[in-house]
């Protein structure tokens, strides 16, 4: 057999079991239920608004030039629905596509860095597979995924491979050209350090500076060429405003003030060291790992390439991420996979050079092991707690039938963690996978319901279907388009002027708002009310809401509103 058909077949089985493990999980997890708002659904408003209305060039959200994302994942979006129609599942597809070939990125960047070490490019993807929030927040419908991708291909060009040193300087422009197109120039944060730094972890730029950085420069330009060959003339089609936010306030917003015009989660800041105080919840499971952080702690000069190569992309890109003041989690989701690769190396050097500390019981899987069993019994003894009402809140309620199901199995993962011997990484991360699996499960059996958004845009598709305008109390943000799919844009609504100028506009509209409690006159004149995450979403009649607005009682209506519950999506009849 020749040598290159048998390393694409090495390649290929490096990829067992991991690889289809993943992929079921994944798939299993994102189907559960459906897109999350409010992440997902802008998003596939964005890609809606623009497949309705023809617009191709400028992203649009509820009619408007939508200035915080670059368009790359709609005109994906966009691809499956020329063949497929538009709908969620492809959206969902693609997400999971993005994360599995992370994956196997991570795992050619690891035998390239350390050659002589393969354990690392085995290690890496599952280690990467098992964090819970990267699990998580890579099946949300954004660009974050399909970021991550495109960094770590770029980053693939970069380092040196068997038959070759000099980077692939025109794929590594690509790279960034296509991670530009995908979130902006947030792209080049996650890329430029390791190309920066290359002399500290590669022999080829320690010897051809020259080149490493005049190429490298280029490659960079080309990648901005690629950017401004969309934004130049997206901004001269979106307009002077579109323009202006496109090219300046959009980027210096978060970085001087952490807001985003247009999100949901009104504002980003957060204190440089937040982002520190946050990898519990970054690197779990692993931050409860021993072995881990012995690993890490017992790294000494002089370090390996692959370490030093991990160390340059990591720590600076980690510190100005820390210093932007806009900034969330997910922000750091490329580097998830560069700390994996840190730490797998780091293991596997402990593994070689200490064997007996290795071997040693107190940096095994046992704290992990222990909290799982402890979380399982907890869940055993959550029915009578419950029906004793010692524990009380939405979700101990609503986990109590199915919590004995979920006991045995995180006791069973739990049991996993503690046994010892040869695989002891593989069993971590396959405990961590499925134990993220099934959390996710129980929220989709105990709280999805307050997230579940059908029985409102239900209504409000039946109302876009008959031309009644709706308007929306306060900042609207893309949630309904999609499912509801509506071509017209929702008006945003202010102040109780607002309200009553929209209601004599369009006396048969609708108005949804979206109030922390349930009052008195929703449940007497309300068309529906459903209960959003921790508060309620209420669509009236627009002329009802105006008038109690004003202090004037409206009209009785002749029949009860509906309040949803999950087997229960009537409502009034539209007036």
């Amino acid at each position: 057999m020749p040598s290159s058909a048998y390393s694409r077949l090495e390649h290929l089985r490096s990829l067992w079991p991991w690889l289809p493990l993943w992929l079921l999980v994944a798939l299993l997890a994102i189907f559960s239920h459906g897109p999350m708002p409010l992440y997902s659904t802008r998003t596939l408003a964005v890609a809606w608004d623009m497949w309705s209305h023809g617009q191709w060039l400028v992203p649009h959200l509820n009619g408007q030039p939508y200035s915080e994302k670059a368009p790359l994942l709609f005109w994906l979006i966009h691809a499956g629905w020329f063949v497929f129609g538009a709908n969620d599942i492809w959206p969902r597809v693609l997400e999971v596509a993005f994360g599995a070939i992370e994956l196997v990125l991570l795992a050619v960047l690891a035998r390239r860095m350390f050659p002589a070490r393969p354990w690392v490019a085995k290690a890496a993807p599952w280690m990467l597979l098992a964090l819970s929030y990267a699990f998580l927040f890579g099946l949300q419908i954004m660009y974050d995924a399909l970021l991550a991708m495109w960094v770590l291909a770029a980053l693939v060009c970069l380092v040196p491979k068997a038959q070759r040193e000099e980077p692939r300087w025109l794929l590594f422009g690509v790279c960034i050209g296509l991670g530009l197109l995908t979130k902006g120039p947030v792209m080049l944060l996650h890329v430029l350090f390791p190309w920066l730094l290359g002399p500290l972890w590669s022999d080829w730029a320690r010897s051809h500076r020259a080149r490493w950085y005049g190429f490298g420069a280029l490659s960079v330009l080309l990648g901005l060429v690629m950017l401004l060959a969309w934004a130049l003339p997206a901004g001269f089609a979106g307009g002077d405003a579109y323009r202006h936010r496109l090219f300046f306030t959009q980027t210096a917003a978060r970085v001087v003030h952490g807001v985003k015009s247009a999100e949901p989660l009104q504002s980003h800041a957060h204190a440089v060291p937040w982002y520190v105080l946050m990898l519990p919840v970054l690197l779990f499971p692993f931050i409860g790992w021993p072995r881990a952080w012995v690993a890490l702690a017992m790294l000494r000069r002089p370090l390996s390439p692959g370490l030093r190569f991990a160390l340059c992309w990591v720590l600076p890109t980690f510190v100005v991420f820390s210093l932007v003041r806009g900034k969330q989690l997910y922000y750091l989701l490329p580097e998830l996979a560069g700390t994996m690769l840190l730490l797998a190396g780091a293991v596997a050097l402990l593994r070689e050079r200490r064997a007996g500390l290795a071997n040693h019981v107190w940096l095994g899987t046992w704290p992990l092991g222990v909290g799982s069993i402890a979380l399982g019994l907890f869940m055993f003894v959550l029915p009578p707690l419950v029906t004793a009402h010692r524990l009380h809140g939405e979700w101990m309620v609503g986990a109590a039938p199915y919590s004995r199901y979920f006991g045995a199995l995180f006791v069973l993962l739990g049991l996993l963690l503690l046994l010892r011997g040869r695989g002891e990484m593989r069993r971590l991360a396959f405990a961590g996978l499925i134990g993220t699996l099934a959390l996710n499960t129980l929220f989709t059996l105990t709280l999805w319901h307050r997230y579940d958004l059908r029985p409102t845009t239900q209504l409000l598709a039946m109302a876009g279907a008959q031309h009644h305008a709706i308007g929306y109390v306060g900042s609207y943000d893309g949630e309904f388009h999609f499912a509801a799919r509506l071509t017209q844009p929702i008006t945003e609504l202010r102040d109780t002027a607002s309200i009553q100028a929209f209601a004599k506009a369009h006396p048969d509209g609708l108005i949804v708002e979206h109030p922390h409690t349930l009052t008195p006159a929703a449940l007497r004149y309300a068309l529906l009310a459903q209960p959003f995450r921790s508060s309620w979403d209420v669509v009236w009649p627009a002329g009802t809401l105006a008038d109690l607005r004003s202090g004037v009682t409206p009209p009785e209506p002749s029949q009860p509103p509906r309040i949803h519950s999950a087997d229960d999506w009537r409502y009034r009849t539209l007036p």
